[in-house]
C-alpha cells in the first residue's frame, strides 16, 4: 500500500526525474531521530563543553561596570511667560500692529534633557573636567587603592598622548563625535517617570567614584548651562519689550508691555537667586557597592545553551546529508 503514491505519481508524470519523486514516507520516525542524536552525543558534549569553557573565560575577563544614578524633580521655574502672555494679549496688540510672537514653547525639563545630550553640551563638560582618557581608555579600577589604569595601548598616561592605532579617517585621539557617541551608548542614561515627572540620571563606568563624580557634575552643569540661555533670553526679552513700549502710545497696550517686562523681571530674579535652575536633586548620587554588569552567571549558562543547540544542529545537518546521498545513491 505504501508504493502506490509514487507509482500512481511516475504514472501521471513519466518524465519526472527519479530524485524528485515523493518519498514512501512522509512522517518523521522519533524513535530513529532519538538514535541519531544518541549517536552523536559526543559531538554534542563537545560543542556544549567549548562553548562553556569559552563563555566562562568571556566572562572572567569582563571587568565590572557599576553605576551611579541621581533621583532628580524638575523644579517647574515658570518660563515662556512672554509667550503665555502673549497669548492673552495678542489681539489687542495685533490691533498697535505689534507682534509679541506665537504661544507654546519646549516643556524646561525636556529642554534640558535634550540639551544634556547635546554634541556641544559634552564637548564643553569634556574640555572642561579632562574627562577623555577616563572615558574612552579606561582598563581596569583597583577597589583596594582606588586608582583607575588606562589602556597604555590606547593613552600614554606618563606623555598624556593618545596612542592607539586606527585607520583614517579616525584619529589616535579620538574625536568629540566619537566619544559623544559613546557616552550616550555605554555611559549616560536618563529617565522620566510619566506619572511622578521624577527624572533619574544615571552614569556607568568601571570606576563607582568615576561615575558618581561624573553624575554630580552632570547636574551642576545643566543647571548652570540652561541658567545662563533662561538669563540670556530673558533679557533679550526685556529690551525687546520696552523697544516696543517707545513705540505705542496706546494706554492699554503700554499696561500690557508693563505686565510682561514685570513678569520677565521676576523670570530673571528667580534665575539669579536659585541654583537648582533646572532639576533639584532628591536623592544624591553615592558610590556603587556593588557592580550591575557584566552578569556572569547569565553569560555561562547562555554560552552552554548555544553550544548544545550548536551542537544539535551539527548532528541534524551531518544526518540530513548522509540521508540524501542514501537517497541518491538508491535511484
Amino acid at each position: 500500500m505504501k508504493s502506490s503514491a509514487p507509482q500512481q505519481h511516475q504514472q501521471r508524470f513519466p518524465d519526472y526525474p527519479p530524485q524528485f519523486q515523493l518519498p514512501e514516507d512522509d512522517e518523521i520516525d522519533l524513535r530513529e531521530l532519538f538514535a541519531v542524536i544518541w549517536r552523536g552525543k559526543w559531538l554534542i558534549l563537545v560543542c556544549t563543553m567549548l562553548f562553556a569553557v569559552a563563555a566562562v573565560i568571556f566572562a572572567i575577563n569582563q571587568p565590572n561596570i557599576y553605576r551611579a544614578n541621581a533621583l532628580l524633580a524638575a523644579t517647574n521655574q515658570e518660563n515662556n511667560k512672554l509667550n503665555s502672555m502673549a497669548s492673552q494679549f495678542g489681539g489687542l496688540a495685533s490691533l498697535a500692529g505689534i507682534n509679541l510672537g506665537s504661544a507654546g514653547g519646549t516643556d524646561q525639563t525636556t529642554l534640558a534633557i535634550e540639551v544634556l545630550k547635546s554634541r556641544q553640551f559634552f564637548s564643553e563638560f569634556v574640555n572642561k573636567y579632562h574627562i577623555k582618557p577616563q572615558l574612552m581608555a579606561a582598563l581596569s579600577w583597583d577597589p583596594i587603592s582606588g586608582q583607575l589604569d588606562l589602556d597604555p595601548e590606547l593613552y600614554d598616561a606618563d606623555s598624556k598622548t593618545w596612542v592607539r592605532e586606527v585607520k583614517l579617517p579616525q584619529q589616535p585621539e579620538p574625536s568629540m563625535q566619537e566619544s559623544h557617541e559613546f557616552f550616550l551608548k555605554e555611559v549616560l542614561s536618563v529617565s522620566t517617570d510619566k506619572e511622578t515627572g521624577l527624572v533619574t540620571l544615571a552614569a556607568e563606568h568601571i570606576s563607582p567614584v568615576v561615575a558618581q563624580q561624573w553624575v554630580s557634575w552632570l547636574i551642576e552643569d545643566i543647571n548652570q548651562v540652561v541658567k545662563q540661555r533662561a538669563r540670556q533670553e530673558t533679557m533679550a526679552n526685556i529690551n525687546y519689550l520696552k523697544e516696543q513700549l517707545e513705540k505705542t502710545s496706546v494706554a492699554q497696550m503700554q499696561s500690557v508691555f508693563y505686565q510682561l517686562i514685570e513678569e520677565q523681571t521676576k523670570t530673571l530674579m528667580l534665575a539669579e537667586a536659585n541654583e537648582d535652575f533646572v532639576f533639584k536633586v532628591i536623592d544624591p548620587p553615592v558610590v556603587a557597592e556593588k557592580k550591575v554588569k557584566p552578569k556572569r552567571a547569565l553569560i555561562c549558562v547562555l554560552g552552554t545553551l548555544l553550544g548544545g543547540m550548536l551542537g544539535f544542529v551539527v548532528v541534524l545537518i551531518r544526518f540530513a546529508f548522509k540521508q540524501q546521498d542514501t537517497s541518491i545513491q538508491a535511484h
